[in-house]
């Protein structure tokens, strides 16, 4: 078998290709929906295009653009960025910015440096060093500013990366292979029934009677 012939699958009766499936799940995680459209699934790509980056956007705004971020030093390890990086692009600028902030955090009493400009107006940037639990920092600045917000626009940019976690499965290995429409049903009653079908002296076929009791 051929690799384009590989790319082919079938399902529910229908031939689905899949073409490159790396390139495919690549585009999909860059973009929501993107693998799908190079695929000529242009109806889910639409779908995840706009319902995935809603969820994204929805929850970055809740949060007051301050809920993407990578960081990972002592006091502020940032596992929820990992997540939310699911979405590809839109959560790019943050390694960007958390580059930026490490090497302009002095690594011997881990604090930011007093020239330290982060870029595109704070976009997805780190807060400040040192992020210290209980203790007033930018994080909790954050989170008196927009309370509940922040925790919500946290966890919708999560589950939007893991959203787009399946649309990157299902580019890469299609819809699941299992009938949806019925459509398979009905030909296996009908070749049940056709099996059925008993010939008779003149070779015509008849429909096989049972025996009453």
């Amino acid at each position: 078998m051929t690799n384009e012939e590989s790319n082919v699958i079938e399902v529910d009766g229908q031939l689905v290709d899949l073409r490159n499936r790396h390139l495919a799940a690549l585009l999909a995680w860059l973009i929501p929906g993107a693998g799908h459209f190079y695929q000529g699934r242009r109806a889910k790509g639409g779908l995840f295009v706009i319902s995935i980056l809603m969820i994204w956007i929805l929850g970055f705004a809740l949060g007051g653009n301050h809920v993407v971020y990578a960081s990972w030093q002592p006091g502020d390890k940032r596992w929820h960025y990992f997540l939310q990086a699911g979405v590809g692009a839109a959560a790019l600028p943050a390694l960007i910015q958390g580059d930026r902030m490490r090497r302009m955090t002095d690594p011997m009493t881990g604090r930011t440096l007093d020239g330290y400009q982060p870029l595109w107006n704070g976009f997805m940037a780190p807060p400040h060093r040192p992020v210290i639990e209980k203790n007033a920092d930018e994080v909790s600045a954050w989170y008196a500013r927009r309370g509940a917000g922040y925790e919500m626009g946290t966890w919708y940019t999560m589950i939007a990366g893991l959203l787009n976690i399946l649309v990157i499965y299902d580019a890469y290995a299609g819809p699941l292979s299992i009938p949806i429409s019925g459509r398979k049903g009905r030909e296996r009653a009908k070749d049940d029934g056709d099996d059925s079908a008993e010939p008779d002296g003149d070779g015509s076929q008849q429909p096989a009677t049972t025996a009453s009791a």
